[in-house]
């Protein structure tokens, strides 16, 4: 677990939040061993912001990995309890990740949290293609 806190932490570092002063970290490690950053990057207009997780996540697809290769997500931010993913995010890592996936909370006092989707977000939306 130290791993992931540490590439974590560098995700962190790569944060552009100018606005909110309010940084924040995602390292998800895959099956392969190789890890995929991504960190909050704020815009002058707020909803085209984009979080730690969400960037994470869509740079894990977009280099051609799928569901099945990962293994986990940790998440860091400079705040009094390990840092808690917003409604939007738990809803894309319910539905981009496995329902195993294990998921760090952390902070940057070394407090930590796991969880999985299911846990962050129960009963979250799927869309039913059968229909």
């Amino acid at each position: 677990m130290e791993k992931n806190i540490l590439e974590a932490k560098k995700a962190f570092d790569k944060s552009y939040s100018p606005y909110s002063k309010f940084a924040v970290g995602a390292a998800i490690k895959m099956k392969d061993g190789s890890y995929i950053h991504g960190a909050n990057i704020e815009n002058a207009s707020y909803p085209l912001s984009n979080c730690a997780e969400r960037s994470a996540l869509f740079s894990a697809y977009s280099q051609g990995y799928k569901k099945e290769d990962i293994l986990s997500i940790t998440i860091i931010a400079n705040d009094d309890r390990p840092i808690s993913p917003c409604g939007a995010c738990r809803q894309v890592m319910f539905e981009l990740m496995p329902k195993d996936t294990k998921i760090i909370l952390t902070n940057l006092k070394g407090e930590v949290k796991e969880t999985t989707p299911d846990e962050l977000l129960p009963y979250g939306f799927v869309l039913d293609n059968d229909k």
